[in-house]
């Protein structure tokens, strides 16, 4: 019977696990139950397959210049918790999760909140939505929706906030905004609901469409 996980020696428990993008895991338990069984370097493989959704996720949720350190540092906490990982979920929303709460502490720490302009620059860096092909006026009019958007989700509580980030902007199914957010599913959608409700107020010809019903 296998030892419930430990990191392999303090020393190599460290916060050298540096973030790069690219690359797919098509077995990524396996992956995982490698690195619980002593083989830190396949850790690579989860940290390049994830590094540009938690990019992503740290930049829409405030982080800004510090999205890489707060991703370096969610990495590694992820790394030194695999034991509290539960087989059969899903590694990229138990991540989100440490990278949410990274940012949160690291906003917090700075004493400041990210402005519009901060959030918008954000997510244009992390992944342009709009591609270069498109006509400029075509483009024009996206980008002036994409910022009414953004705009409107700085008007929301921080919890319809989040699940609107995570469902949209961050493209995640409902199983994995629920455990990344660690909310029931019946909750995020009833949360999603009215986020969306409120924002078809706030944002002119009610431009965001909701998916699912609504329970209330």
């Amino acid at each position: 019977m296998r030892r419930g996980w430990e990191p392999i020696g303090a020393g190599r428990c460290s916060k050298g696990v540096k973030a790069r993008e690219g690359g797919r895991i098509a077995d990524e338990a396996a992956v995982i139950a490698r690195v619980r069984a002593g083989e830190p370097e396949a850790y690579a493989d989860l940290v390049r397959a994830h590094t540009g959704i938690a990019l992503r996720a740290a930049r829409a949720l405030g982080a800004g210049a510090d999205a890489e350190d707060v991703v370096q540092q969610a990495f590694f906490k992820a790394y030194c918790s695999l034991g509290r990982f539960r087989d059969g979920e899903s590694f990229r929303p138990w991540l989100l999760s440490i990278v949410a709460n990274e940012t949160r502490n690291t906003v917090r720490a700075a004493g400041r909140r990210l402005t519009l302009a901060g959030r918008e620059a954000a997510m244009a860096g992390a992944e342009p939505l709009i591609p270069e092909s498109v006509d400029p006026a075509v483009a024009a009019v996206a980008g002036e929706r994409r910022l009414a958007l953004l705009s409107a989700l700085e008007r929301l509580s921080e919890e319809h906030r989040l699940v609107v980030t995570y469902r949209y902007l961050l493209e995640m199914d409902e199983p994995e905004t629920a455990q990344a957010l660690g909310w029931p599913r019946g909750t995020v959608k009833s949360r999603l609901n009215r986020a969306l409700r409120k924002l078809g107020r706030l944002l002119p010809e009610g431009g965001v469409r909701g998916g699912g019903d609504d329970d209330g």
